[in-house]
């Protein structure tokens, strides 16, 4: 900061800071004040996703949660003719299997969710994902419920994000000095204690709210679409070898699965192969046939839409081991690929890991709780300094910190953002319109030099 506030809140001069920290003061600022609505709403519905299955089985337990009834549940083929007949004349696509006994089993038919008690038949709802909580807040998490722009806002948002950590640990840096680093001074009243609770807790959350923004990427529209096809051509995705011996499709795992990993998603389908006149194998045999795999309960299975269709099961439970996807051949049974994480090489594991751990799954509890108090940090850095920029900004004025002297510190940062942009495209674009409209329109436009001040 250029100046430091005593134990009465009273402002005395500091030494004035070199050029490069005045430059990356004011592009914090900047970008924090920017980013702050978004990065709130990213991590208020990160949150909520984090405890996802919780909340569900709580606040919307009258289609999620059943009463185990005596003997064996109905079998898949039953649960599907009576989703059919909760949505006729629409073929269904896809089963999801109850995770256990007191859980319902949801069929996928004419773009509906299908919740049926997997015991008494009953049919507990019926409705569109656009309808059900968590997957609205999934897809405002993504802004993907307003559209692709504002989906292509957000992944700017990521990239900036993990911009003001890196900027927030250099503005925090001691430089010989004790207090505000890991302890907070002054009180509520003062200027001082709100820049060190956002400095102090900002640098503790530093490494998980990076490492939140980073994971998050692969998800993205634009850079996260990109990469994953990257990947998928290099061969650092699925292993393109289980398909070898088996015909394939022209489907991917994303045209026929309603959830899929992300090294998966782009994984080309096996198609069954000729039937010679045999009869399809049926949808109760292949859940037997995957019942002694060993695949566990929760996979969904995707129904073959056609003659060459093949049952897709996927399932992606919280322990990342248990990840698995098979296919089979709709005639005989035959598994024509069966991946398991073992399968996948070192980079497709680490992008599984470093998302699941983003989704709070990978240690249970301590995972959700590790995200739920990086998610916290995230707030109070944005919310303090949203404050301290309000409740001290100069009347009529935005308050934006002063542009260093030297205009050579910014052949750096435009360095600095050419190569982020090369990175993360739309990030960088981002940035580069920020430093543009700096340098060209704040620093030259009287009116805009004045309320930016």
């Amino acid at each position: 900061m250029q100046d430091r506030e005593g134990a009465t809140g009273a402002r005395t001069p500091a030494r004035a800071p070199g050029p490069l920290y005045s430059a990356i003061w004011r592009w914090h600022f900047l970008a924090g004040l920017l980013c702050a609505p978004f990065i709130l709403m990213l991590a208020v519905t990160g949150l909520l996703y984090i405890y996802k299955d919780e909340l569900n089985d709580l606040v919307f337990a009258d289609r999620y949660i059943v009463v185990p009834g005596e003997g064996q549940p109905l079998a898949a083929s039953a649960l599907v003719a009576i989703a059919q007949d909760a949505v006729p004349g629409q073929a269904a696509s896809e089963l999801v299997t109850p995770v256990d006994a007191r859980h319902a089993a949801i069929v996928k038919i004419g773009g509906q969710d299908v919740f049926v008690d997997p015991w008494s038949g009953a049919v507990l709802a019926v409705m569109a994902p656009g309808e059900q909580f968590m997957e609205v807040a999934r897809d405002i998490h993504s802004l993907e419920y307003l559209g692709v722009t504002m989906n292509r806002v957000i992944e700017a948002v990521g990239g900036f994000v993990m911009v003001l950590v890196v900027t927030g640990v250099f503005l925090w840096w001691p430089r010989g000095r004790r207090g505000g680093v890991i302890t907070v001074r002054g009180r509520p009243a003062q200027r001082l204690w709100w820049r060190d609770v956002h400095a102090v807790t900002g640098i503790f959350g530093a490494l998980m709210i990076f490492f939140l923004a980073l994971s998050g990427m692969p998800w993205s529209g634009y850079w996260g679409g990109k990469f994953q096809q990257f990947a998928a051509e290099m061969g650092m995705g699925y292993p393109a070898a289980a398909w070898d011996d088996v015909p394939v499709s022209d489907l991917v795992m994303g045209d026929v699965a309603s959830d899929t990993s992300w090294s998966t998603a782009l994984a080309t389908v096996p198609q069954s192969g000729d039937a010679g006149g045999a009869a399809p194998i049926g949808l109760d045999r292949a859940v037997a046939i995957l019942a002694e795999l060993g695949v566990v309960p929760g996979y969904a299975i995707a129904i073959p839409g056609g003659p060459e269709g093949v049952y897709t099961a996927s399932v992606f439970p919280h322990d990342l081991a248990l990840q698995r996807i098979v296919h089979l051949d709709q005639y005989t049974g035959a598994p024509l690929a069966d991946l398991t994480l073992e399968d996948y090489g070192a980079f497709a594991v680490a992008m599984e890991w470093g998302i699941n751990i983003h989704m709070g799954q990978e240690w249970g509890l301590l995972n959700q709780l590790l995200m739920t108090a990086t998610t916290l940090a995230l707030m109070v850095s944005v919310v303090t300094g949203v404050v301290m920029w309000w409740r001290w900004r100069p009347d009529g004025r935005l308050g934006l910190p002063p542009a260093p002297a030297d205009r050579r510190v910014y052949v750096g940062l435009w360095g600095i953002a050419i190569v982020f942009g090369v990175l993360f495209p739309i990030s960088g674009l981002a940035i580069l319109a920020m430093i543009a409209a700096d340098l060209l329109l704040i620093r030259w436009v009287p009116p805009l030099r004045r309320a930016f001040s």
